[in-house]
């Protein structure tokens, strides 16, 4: 599988920090305990593992990618090879299931989500982002007859579901209605949920004055009607 297959089908993990990352952690902080054992389901390379070190020391990883997740080890307890659908973990043990933009890109999100539940004690938490449908730029790029191409497209999303799906058909995007129905009959509740915009981090380093007006409005935006236009769903629940 060539690097731009493993995109198209994985999409691409954080490697390197920035403020877009520095944002996400302070957000997952904010709702959830980090001084516990912690699960990042999908790990990548690890950052995020990396960066709940100063909180934690159970840390633990699982990612499907042999590359990452070798990458990974240095920076949890453990890291398992394998897909989230099917977490090599016992019941009830983490107090916080973080899953960073890699529900969309599983085989089966329900069972994906189930596991998660799964593996979080009582009173944990299960922390996800997850592409938004309603964002006017589809990331993961697009298929036309077999031939993928790479990049941003517009309002591919916007498309009906059935045409959408053949030009992202390895990809997922979710609106509030379809997440809520991934767990509904799991003995969760929802704690909190929003949409954000992204960190920009690239526009930024280009133009960083234009980077931090264009942050200041979109995350103004956030706290408004326009948060439906956000580029990602930030869900947090609660297992009972």
């Amino acid at each position: 599988m060539t690097h731009s297959d493993k995109a198209a089908l994985r999409g691409e993990p954080s490697y390197v920090w920035r403020a877009g990352q520095e944002r996400r952690l302070a957000m997952i902080r904010s709702w959830s305990a980090t001084d516990g054992p912690i699960l990042d389901n999908g790990c990548g390379p690890g950052v995020y593992l990396k960066a709940f070190a100063p909180y934690s020391r159970a840390r633990f990883g699982l990612e499907i990618e042999h590359d990452r997740a070798f990458e990974a080890l240095p920076n949890a307890e453990g890291i398992s090879e394998g897909v989230g659908e099917f977490l090599p973990f016992a019941d009830n043990v983490f107090d916080l299931v973080l899953s960073n933009e890699v529900i969309e890109h599983v085989v089966d999100d329900q069972l994906y989500l189930s596991e998660m539940v799964r593996v979080t004690r009582p009173g944990g938490r299960i922390v996800i982002f997850c592409p938004n449908r309603w964002y006017p730029v589809e990331q993961h790029g697009i298929y036309v007859r077999g031939t993928y191409h790479f990049g941003n497209k517009w309002l591919v999303n916007y498309l009906p579901n059935g045409l959408r799906n053949q030009l992202a058909p390895h990809v997922r995007t979710y609106t509030r209605a379809g997440l809520r129905r991934l767990y509904a009959d799991l003995p969760v509740y929802e704690v909190h949920h929003s949409r954000i915009f992204g960190g920009y981090d690239n526009i930024a380093a280009r133009r960083p004055r234009f980077g931090r007006i264009l942050k200041r409005i979109l995350y103004s935006a956030e706290q408004s009607p326009l948060n439906v236009l956000g580029l990602s769903h930030f869900l947090v629940l609660e297992k009972l």
